[in-house]
């Protein structure tokens, strides 16, 4: 019985959270019109794929869905090797300061981020990068939670395999780079997942920092389809529901070492 409970417990709440990704589905291929009198699903007739054609005349969506990979991309490549060096600082050396170093790290993860707005792009204007992509890539290099995700992961690493590495003749880098990181591979998966799915939803930075049209990251190019007066709905869903799928493709092939690396570590034992 215990079970049953569990198992009609999961199927509720599976269904609350695949409504709203049930609803744009629909809404994606509803008139506009359409929007006002069907609240969840118009008659079948009245679907149409029209709002996909919309959408790419009113915006280079495509221009749009290059930039923000790029800007993933990059990010969670630069963000990944310096939070995993600096998880494997962290737990596998001894220097002084560490705790205060590891305590100063986790009260920055507690500022709220739009307190940081004002002197990041004061920062970021003096360095001349207002209007690029490198001013939404430069401010999230460094990633305090992925470093500590890698600390976590990496304290079951035995010091017994970094010791024989050093005593087979490799140096440290040569010791993180080709023992410690292929041992992290789940938290590899789980990290660029949250990282990826951060930066391609980032909405409020990059709203600041770009002014070029032709710079603009998806949600930026999508928020723009809100007009004063009239929105086309129709193929603001259409283009969400293009924006959400390389997320949903990037989950369903990292989702074994997203579990993996959450849950159970970086060293089976």
């Amino acid at each position: 019985m215990r079970r049953v409970v569990v198992y009609i417990a999961l199927v509720l709440f599976s269904f609350l959270c695949l409504v709203p990704i049930a609803w744009l589905v629909v809404s994606a291929f509803k008139a506009n019109a359409d929007f006002q009198t069907y609240a969840f699903m118009p008659p079948v007739d009245r679907l149409t794929v029209g709002n996909f054609p919309s959408l790419f005349r009113q915006m280079p969506f495509l221009r749009f869905m290059m930039n923000s990979f790029f800007v993933a991309g990059v990010t969670v490549i630069v963000q990944l090797f310096f939070s995993s060096l600096g998880g494997f600082a962290l737990t596998k050396y001894a220097f002084a300061g560490k705790k205060t170093i590891m305590g100063v790290m986790l009260a920055t993860m507690m500022i709220p981020g739009p307190v940081l707005l004002a002197p990041m792009y004061e920062l970021i204007y003096h360095l001349g990068l207002i209007d690029s992509h490198l001013g939404l890539i430069v401010p999230g290099m460094v990633n305090v939670f992925g470093m500590f995700l890698f600390r976590q992961s990496m304290v079951s690493i035995p010091d017994e395999m970094l010791q024989a590495a050093r005593i087979d003749g490799c140096n440290e880098f040569q010791i993180f780079w080709h023992v410690v990181l292929p041992v992290s591979r789940p938290m590899i998966g789980a990290f660029c997942l949250i990282a990826f799915m951060g930066t391609w939803n980032s909405f409020l930075w990059p709203q600041i920092i770009l002014q070029s049209s032709d710079r603009f990251t998806l949600p930026i190019g999508l928020n723009q389809m809100v007009g004063v007066y009239e929105a086309d709905y129709g193929a603001m869903m259409a283009g969400t529901l293009l924006a959400v799928l390389p997320v949903v493709v990037l989950f369903f092939i990292l989702q074994k070492e997203f579990i993996a690396g959450l849950t159970k570590g970086a060293v089976k034992g």
